[in-house]
């Protein structure tokens, strides 16, 4: 089983990024389990989701304590908590990068993948949402999902200029961990 949790502020979208890697999991004959977790509903508050797969189907409902995986939404959420706690030893994270702050060094055989999502998001969404970025930058450095699925699981969220933004923000965001791998 694989694990991922996503830490993000309310209104971010990580439901719906938990939701469309959960969907594009399941299109490749995957179980995926996508879900929330967050206490007082104000915009702004941390949060986290979660999603686990699996090759059979997932029973386990409790939060993800042992990531494999860790996508960061807001860095500025490195401030004041360990987003990091439970990363397994060859755990990859991936920060939507932030001016301003620092990023802790991770242990050795851990992977980080800093991207300028934002920058990808405002240059292809027009919004400084970049989840779909985040994705694609997932998807290269995890090797876990193809481009093609999750733009099959945008498509079902998206419409419009919407879905062709984010097609292109998960393009963008694949090319640029791509390019930090060679």
């Amino acid at each position: 089983m694989k694990e991922i949790r996503i830490h993000a502020r309310a209104g971010q979208g990580a439901i719906t990024t938990a939701a469309i890697l959960g969907y594009a999991y399941f299109s490749k004959g995957m179980y995926p389990y996508a879900f929330p977790n967050f206490g007082a509903a104000r915009m702004g508050a941390p949060m986290n989701a979660f999603v686990r797969v699996d090759a059979k189907p997932v029973r386990l409902r409790s939060q993800i304590y042992e990531p494999d995986y860790v996508i960061i939404v807001d860095a500025s959420l490195l401030r004041g908590f360990n987003c990091f706690a439970g990363l397994k030893e060859d755990g990859i994270a991936i920060v939507n990068q932030r001016e301003g702050v620092e990023i802790p060094k991770l242990k050795a055989k851990q992977k980080l993948f800093v991207v300028p999502a934002n920058e990808i998001a405002l240059k292809t969404i027009g919004r400084p949402l970049g989840n779909t970025a985040l994705l694609g930058a997932f998807s290269a450095a995890t090797n876990e999902l193809d481009v093609e699925s999750l733009n099959a699981a945008v498509k079902q969220r998206f419409s419009g200029k919407a879905l062709e933004g984010n097609i292109e923000a998960i393009k963008q965001g694949f090319e640029f961990v791509k390019s930090l791998k060679r």
